[in-house]
């Protein structure tokens, strides 16, 4: 199993087939710094061929912010250490923040539990499912700071934002935030209910999620997410190809033998 206890930046355990994440950088607002960047990625990668890990919960500490971007003291300031920017290559601070950047395909449910702005779209563009407490609020200050807003928006923009709302939100700045009440309008978020429930509702997600065959799970993750950048003819090909990787003889008898249990009790939604 993964080690889960050497972080300075997340809290991290186990919860059956759950591992929960949470960006534990309180005082900061969940900014992140070259560390969280750093553990994040290695924490990614290190639960890709964890068997015992078939679903993630990702959050943060406390109710006040789920991730305020890039710390600023991250950033350099006039005068100090620069960045050497060049039109050929470019090291971006958060790229590989995500799950997907790191090729993590097991499920990662969200439970955005207050402000979302700025490189938080790094994580919300990777998610799978995402959920938000009520008094959630999303924003992207990039403009506002002298910052072209890029890589968040186009994330978002592949993850199935409306165009509309991401360019109110990218151009706006600091100067409009979007309620959660909002983000399940415009589904950006699936479900949102009070602060005190949103673990409870994560929890569930995650754990009926866990409960489904790996192999099929990962397959049809997989099947989705690049069947959004593929013509319908490449993705209905590419499915055959994914169709075949979970789909097996051991797999089709537990799924025979889960049938004939009986009858799983649904939630409404």
């Amino acid at each position: 199993m993964t080690d889960l206890t050497s972080f300075e930046t997340l809290r991290v355990d186990q919860r059956g087939a759950v591992v929960w994440i949470a960006l534990d950088r309180p005082e900061r607002y969940h900014a992140f710094d070259k560390v969280m960047c750093d553990e994040l990625s290695g924490l990614w990668r290190s639960l890709r061929t964890d068997d015992s890990v078939r679903s993630v919960v990702l959050t943060a500490t406390g109710d006040k912010a789920f991730c305020t971007g890039i710390d600023r003291d991250f950033v350099p300031a006039e005068g100090g250490a620069t960045y050497e920017f060049s039109p050929y290559t470019y090291d971006d601070p958060g790229q590989l923040l995500g799950p997907k950047a790191n090729e993590f395909w097991k499920p990662v449910v969200c439970a955005v539990n207050g402000m979302a702005c700025g490189g938080a779209f790094y994580l919300l563009g990777e998610v799978d499912i995402m959920i938000a407490a009520e008094h959630a609020t999303f924003f992207d200050p990039h403009v506002t700071y002298s910052m072209p807003a890029v890589y968040e928006p186009l994330l978002m923009l592949h993850r199935g934002m409306p165009f509309g709302e991401i360019l109110r939100m990218t151009l706006l700045g600091n100067h409009e935030r979007l309620s959660a009440a909002r983000a399940l309008e415009i589904g950006l978020v699936s479900e949102v209910c009070p602060s005190d429930e949103l673990e409870e509702r994560a929890a569930w997600l995650a754990e009926a999620i866990a409960s489904a065959p790996p192999g099929a799970i990962q397959a049809s993750l997989r099947t989705l997410w690049a069947g959004r950048e593929l013509s319908r003819k490449q993705a209905l090909d590419l499915g055959n190809t994914f169709l075949q990787l979970g789909m097996t003889e051991q797999a089709m008898a537990e799924g025979q033998e889960t049938f004939q249990q009986g009858r799983i009790e649904p939630r409404i939604r």
